[in-house]
């Protein structure tokens, strides 16, 4: 058995992901983040977040997920960039592999979090980073003076419309039905903004253009009939796909991919535990990611402390 070089490593640092690292380190335990983007993860690309407490003019993504970090960090969390492409029992320990690394950890939080799920249409994966894109936030400001298309009728696909007002001409919103599922007061803002257009019972069959975004091929799902919408922009929030691929086989995963774990994030392995947007559960906000985070932290350390074979 090689050094043991981690009391704990986090697989992710979003919201979940940082939180678990500040609760840990406070604690004491020697503790890495392995993160594959910035650190904040979804929340980082987040224009303004409104309903996380304690902001009560909100705050925007980049600015929580670095306030953050930077907390975690004064007790001595330790990050490191990297994707966590497996983990593997050792004995009483975890043997986690990134990008071309591999240490072993008493214990393992998973905060890998989701990723947007993809339409699978004609023209989307060709044009993607070309007029194609699934974060308003990062790609926003290129579509100024222009007409975007967005997809989705959920709170994000509402808030970042908002948001493409900022800089778009005009944005489509495009929803397969005839009733938004977004936050109320995100609806009235949508209802209320003169920019946005909300395209009914409509769906987006197909991405045109050939170097980049001119259109969408959109369909009434009333009538099957089909035209070209001119868009110089498109921008998919259609739901969400569970970052879990390297854990199954490994922990309990519900048919969605997302993992299962009991009310003190535990998972159906001792030892891994899951926090955040990447575990099966109702609400998915920065909020209940922080919760979550803190709870798996505390977890991780009674496992840690209550199993002796690691001092032998």
């Amino acid at each position: 058995m090689g050094v043991v070089e981690y009391d704990l490593v986090i697989a992710g640092g979003g919201p979940a992901g940082l939180t678990a690292g500040l609760y840990a380190a406070r604690g004491k335990l020697r503790t890495l983040v392995v993160e594959k983007m910035a650190p904040g993860g979804q929340a980082a690309s987040t224009f303004l977040i409104e309903n996380y407490p304690g902001f009560p003019e909100g705050i925007s993504g980049p600015d929580l997920a670095q306030a953050m970090e930077t907390q975690a960090k004064r007790f001595g969390l330790e990050t490191t960039f990297g994707e966590v492409k497996r983990l593997t029992p050792q004995g009483h320990f975890w043997e986690v592999e990134y990008e071309d690394r591999k240490l072993l950890t008493k214990a393992v939080i998973v905060c890998t979090g989701v990723d947007p799920r993809k339409l699978g249409i004609p023209g989307e994966e060709a044009l993607k980073g070309k007029g194609v894109s699934y974060c308003a936030t990062c790609d926003g400001p290129f579509f100024r003076d222009q007409e975007v298309g967005v997809v989705g009728g959920g709170d994000s696909a509402v808030d970042e419309a908002l948001y493409l007002t900022r800089f778009a001409s005009r944005v489509y919103l495009i929803h397969r039905r005839k009733a938004l599922r977004a936050e109320k007061i995100l609806q009235e803002r949508a209802f209320q903004n003169s920019k946005i257009e909300i395209l009914w019972d409509t769906i987006v069959t197909g991405v045109l253009g050939d170097k980049g975004v001119e259109g969408l091929e959109i369909m009434d799902v009333r009538t099957k009939d089909c035209r070209a919408l001119k868009v110089d922009g498109v921008f998919f929030y259609v739901g969400l796909l569970a970052n879990t691929e390297f854990l199954k086989g490994v922990v309990k995963l519900d048919d969605q991919g997302y993992v299962l774990t009991d009310e003190n994030m535990a998972t159906s392995v001792p030892g891994v535990f899951a926090a955040g947007d990447v575990r099966q559960k109702l609400l998915r906000q920065v909020s209940t990611a922080v919760g979550d985070g803190a709870l798996a932290a505390f977890a991780a350390e009674r496992y840690i402390e209550s199993h002796r074979w690691w001092k032998s």
